[in-house]
């Protein structure tokens, strides 16, 4: 358990932006990336929010993303109720990996010979 028992708040800001908030650690730090959210350098330490313009359903889909991954990392969030998309327990579209069978094919077929004359 962390010793700041503080919770981690993912909300809307005023201008629309998703931020975070609260007390966290390198762990809950790295989740938080991983889910999409980036760390800007600012007086107060860092300012942590999704990247701008990228429509609300991105936005809601990585807040919520972020919340159950560190739901289940056993932080206490609080997540903003208008963020909050229905619960799939699959990583957002962008971040799934997209995998490929490998299939055998079949060898080329020989060039064709030139007789000898």
């Amino acid at each position: 358990m962390r010793p700041d028992s503080r919770p981690i708040r993912i909300t809307r800001g005023q201008g629309g932006e998703v931020e975070v908030d609260g007390a966290f650690d390198a762990f809950a730090a790295d989740v938080l990336r991983r889910a999409g959210f980036l760390f800007e350098p600012s007086l107060r330490g860092h300012w942590i929010r999704l990247p701008f313009d990228l429509g609300e359903a991105w936005e809601n889909e990585h807040a919520t993303w972020a919340a159950e991954m560190l739901s289940a990392a056993r932080y206490r969030v609080d997540l903003d109720p208008s963020l909050r998309t229905p619960t799939t327990n699959a990583p957002p579209a962008a971040n799934r990996l997209t995998r490929t069978a490998m299939t055998a094919q079949a060898p080329p077929p020989p060039a064709p010979r030139r007789p000898r004359s």
